[in-house]
C-alpha cells in the first residue's frame, strides 16, 4: 500500500529540470572590418575561421585571429541569380522590401564548409544555399523542391524573417542540414545525388513549436523556441539556441536532443548585456577543445560601449562534448 502511495505522489508532483552545466568563457574577440557588421554565421575551414554578414550580399569574410581584436578580410563573391526554392511570393517580397531599408537582399544567415574547403552559405530571404567552391564560380545548390514544401507543411517557414537560420554539411559534402528559426523551429536534411539533391524518407527531421523559459538573468520570462545556427562535430549535430542561451547536442538522424549546456552565466554579465530583450548569439562552431559563438549585435552597443560584432570562445565541457547525459 505504501509503495502505491509513493508512486502516486511521484506522478502528481511537478518535475523540475536539473540546471544545465555552464560553459566557461575563455576569451572574447571584437571583429573589425565587416562592412555591414552583423556577424551571422561562422565556419572552421581547414584551420581558418570564416564568417558572413546578413547585410553583405557579395562578401565572404576570412577572419585574421592573430590578435585579440580580430580582422575580417573581405572576399568578393560573384553571386548568380537566385533560383526559385518554392518559398511563397509574400515572404520573398517582404525580404526584398526590407533589404532597401537595412541592406542585404540575400540575408545570409549561416556558413559551413566541407573537408575540401568548399563553403556553403544559406540565404534566409530565399531559402536557398550558395556553394562557394575553392576554385571556380559560386553556384546555388539544386535543392529538392519538396524541401520548402515539406517544411511549410510541418508548420515551419511561415513567418517573415523566420526561415533558414543555420546550416551544416558533412565532410564529404553530400549531406546537408538546415535549421528553421522559429514559430515553428525545426531541422531538415538533404542528400546529394549525382547532380541534384534529394530527401531520403522525407526532408523534415524535427518540427516543434511552443515556448521555453529564458535564463534568470533575462527575467525568467518565456520566449519562442528557436535555432540560430548548426555545427557538426564527431558524428553529432549541435544546435545554437539563441533565446535560451544554450548549445544542445542532437542525434544526427532524428534531431532528438541528447544533452544541453548553458552559456548564460558568462555571456550575461552586466558589462556584456545588450539593451535588446532577446538573445543575439547567431553563429556556432564546435571543436574538440571548445565552442566559438558569434554575436550579431545589429550595430547596437552593449553596456560597456562595445558596438562591433563579437566572437566568444568557450571551453569544452568537462568530459568533452560526448559526455553522457
Amino acid at each position: 500500500m505504501r509503495g502505491w502511495f509513493v508512486a502516486l505522489l511521484l506522478i502528481a508532483s511537478p518535475v523540475f529540470a536539473a540546471p544545465l552545466a555552464e560553459l566557461k568563457m575563455l576569451s572574447e574577440h571584437a571583429v573589425d572590418g565587416m562592412v555591414g557588421g552583423n556577424l551571422s554565421g561562422l565556419a572552421s575551414c581547414n584551420g581558418e575561421l570564416w564568417t558572413v554578414s546578413d547585410r553583405d550580399d557579395a562578401l565572404l569574410y576570412r577572419l585574421d585571429t592573430s590578435s585579440v581584436v580580430w580582422k575580417a578580410e573581405a572576399n568578393v563573391i560573384d553571386v548568380p541569380p537566385v533560383p526559385d526554392s518554392g518559398l511563397p511570393f509574400g515572404l520573398r517580397s517582404l525580404a526584398k522590401a526590407s533589404s532597401y531599408v537595412r541592406g542585404g537582399d540575400l540575408d545570409f544567415e549561416g556558413v559551413t564548409c566541407d573537408a575540401v574547403g568548399n563553403r556553403y552559405l544559406v540565404s534566409e530571404a530565399y531559402a536557398a544555399v550558395l556553394q562557394v567552391p575553392v576554385s571556380g564560380s559560386p553556384n546555388w545548390l539544386k535543392l529538392p523542391p519538396s524541401l520548402v514544401r515539406q517544411a511549410r507543411a510541418s508548420g515551419m517557414l511561415q513567418r517573415f524573417n523566420a526561415v533558414f537560420e543555420g546550416i551544416a554539411i558533412n565532410p564529404a559534402g553530400d549531406r546537408l542540414w538546415l535549421a528553421a528559426e522559429r514559430e515553428k523551429r525545426g531541422l531538415l536534411v538533404a542528400h546529394r545525388g549525382q547532380t541534384v539533391w534529394g530527401c531520403k524518407g522525407g526532408c523534415v527531421m524535427l518540427s516543434e513549436g511552443g515556448t521555453q523559459a529564458l535564463p534568470a538573468q533575462m527575467g525568467g520570462r518565456e520566449a519562442s523556441r528557436d535555432f540560430s545556427d548548426l555545427s557538426l562535430f564527431n558524428g553529432k549535430l549541435f544546435t545554437l539556441e539563441r533565446a535560451a542561451y544554450r548549445v544542445c547536442r542532437r542525434d544526427l538522424d532524428t534531431g532528438k536532443v541528447e544533452l544541453c549546456w548553458s552559456f548564460a552565466d558568462d555571456a550575461l554579465i552586466p558589462s556584456r548585456r545588450y539593451p535588446q530583450p532577446y538573445g543575439l548569439a547567431e553563429a556556432l562552431v564546435i571543436d574538440a577543445e571548445g565552442a566559438w559563438i558569434g554575436v550579431d549585435n545589429n550595430f547596437g552597443a552593449r553596456a560597456d560601449g562595445e558596438s562591433r560584432p563579437i566572437v566568444w570562445r568557450f571551453a569544452a565541457p568537462e568530459g568533452g562534448w560526448g559526455a553522457k547525459p
